[in-house]
């Protein structure tokens, strides 16, 4: 429907579609127009909160009728940028917060299907209540972040080793177009060789292709055992072979395998209360190992003699299968971004190289910032199963750091994308592009993705409305 060009007449119409209640506009918007680490701010006409499918397709064909754009957003814990509006243009923010009804848990099929607002706590949640496991770890943001938008960003976490991506952990998707139809895709099918398989079109793409209102996700048994191992090594290399060792002696039972340089945790003790060294001494890096399995079983034994098997770089290793133990090493891993926001802005990077040379990319590209910056701060942490490092740069000092950033983050980022290049690795591993890495992906896609990306684009959305300068 066409409206006058006037924020009063919009607004009118936006209240017809979903009420009142359920639009924001003015200051008391502010919030939904910034992004989590602050680094991102924009402005739009309002934010509207539809509280089903229906509704999203009417406020769809409302805007794509009056070339108004639409920036979708969950819970806002974006990192790049992606769920937040420009700073110029006719944009309204369409928050899926309120669409938070799990449809169908069906235990026997092993999937449940969910709106896209539910947070991913409420999914597991929902799951554990069903005796079934969902995957998708994202311990930090657990309460906040929202399916819908760990689908869009294809949202990794500690465990995609076991498990895969959130792009492996989907069904079947309900889409909104950019013109305002509906794609129901919700088919809880393992199989389905019927032609081209759409949902992977819109899980990863960050809402620039459509809106993800519901999905089937898969569920998976239960674990019943765990054992913990935390792990100080010598040298990141030693991790890649301790890896690989444990997955040949523990099989399919590992199911996490995070690295930690001291870095980290320096920054952790200072900032977050009630965390303590692993051990007496102090060493360059750590491991945190999880095994588990359905039945009831001792995993220690197994993953101790694994660790005790392995030979040469390993000073000290403790195993547990106490759970508060357990949650005390975790907390050391799960804090490490919350500290580091506290001491001041980082240059971040969410990389991946394969996994046999992520102690490559980490020896090569520190030596190149080291020598090109002396006096950096190198904070190298994440998901060494898979691949995907968060390799951060900042100075020590507050003052000097700012004017570093100001100064040499371009600087930076070459040197480290040129490493992660060199090892045919990606740039944007886990968190998406957003709007941080809309312009750098050119110098680091191949010609002709990116060519293939744009066809795509202008297919599904002709009038480029959907989440404006973010990814493309």
């Amino acid at each position: 429907m066409l409206i006058p060009d006037t924020a009063t007449d919009l607004l009118t119409a936006v209240a017809s579609i979903i009420g009142n209640e359920a639009l924001l506009s003015g200051d008391s918007a502010a919030s939904f127009y910034a992004d989590k680490r602050g680094r991102y701010s924009g402005n739009a006409l309002a934010v509207v909160f539809p509280s089903d499918t229906r509704q999203v397709a009417e406020m769809v064909k409302l805007c794509a009728a009056n070339q108004i754009s639409i920036v979708p957003q969950g819970g806002n814990t974006s990192l790049c940028g992606g769920s937040v509006p420009l700073a110029e243009g006719r944009q309204i923010v369409l928050n899926l917060s309120r669409m938070k009804r799990i449809r169908v848990v069906d235990p026997v099929n092993y999937t449940m299907t969910v709106e896209a607002g539910c947070t991913l706590a409420d999914v597991r949640a929902a799951a554990e209540q069903n005796n079934r496991l969902f995957p998708l770890e994202l311990t930090a943001i657990l309460n906040y972040c929202e399916i819908g938008g760990n689908l869009s960003t294809n949202a990794g976490g500690n465990g995609v080793l076991r498990y895969g991506n959130a792009r492996d952990l989907v069904l079947g998707l309900e889409v909104v177009l950019p013109d305002g139809r509906i794609w129901n895709g919700l088919r809880a099918l393992r199989k389905d060789n019927s032609g081209y398989d759409l949902k992977h079109l819109f899980i990863g793409s960050e809402g620039t292709l459509g809106i993800i209102t519901a999905a089937v996700l898969k569920l998976f048994p239960r674990p019943q055992s765990n054992a913990t191992a935390c792990v100080a090594i010598t040298d990141s290399a030693v991790a890649v072979r301790l890896l690989a060792h444990i997955r040949a002696t523990c099989g399919d039972t590992l199911s996490a395998f995070e690295i930690i340089s001291r870095s980290c945790l320096d920054i952790v003790f200072r900032h977050i209360p009630e965390t303590s060294e692993p051990f007496a001494k102090k060493y360059g890096y750590y491991l945190l190992i999880q095994s588990s399995d359905v039945l009831p079983r001792p995993l220690d034994v197994a993953l101790r003699d694994a660790i005790q098997s392995f030979g040469a770089g390993i000073p000290e290793f403790d195993i547990t299968t106490n759970a508060v133990t357990a949650e005390n090493w975790w907390k050391l891993r799960q804090n490490i971004s919350d500290a580091q926001k506290r001491e001041g802005i980082s240059i971040k990077h969410d990389i991946s190289v394969p996994v046999s040379r992520v102690a490559e990319f980490i020896e090569r590209a520190d030596g190149a910032l080291h020598a090109a910056f002396p006096g950096i701060r190198i904070v190298a942490f994440g998901h060494m199963g898979d691949g995907n490092i968060h390799y951060n740069v900042s100075m020590t000092d507050a003052e000097h750091n700012k004017s570093f950033i100001a100064q040499q983050e371009s600087a930076v980022n070459k040197l480290v994308y040129t490493v992660v290049r060199e090892f045919n690795g990606s740039i944007s591993a886990e968190h998406g592009m957003g709007q941080l890495k809309r312009e750098t992906i050119r110098d680091y896609k191949e010609p002709l993705e990116l060519e293939l990306m744009r066809s795509i684009k202008q297919a599904l959305d002709p009038q480029r409305l959907m989440n404006p300068g973010k990814v493309l």
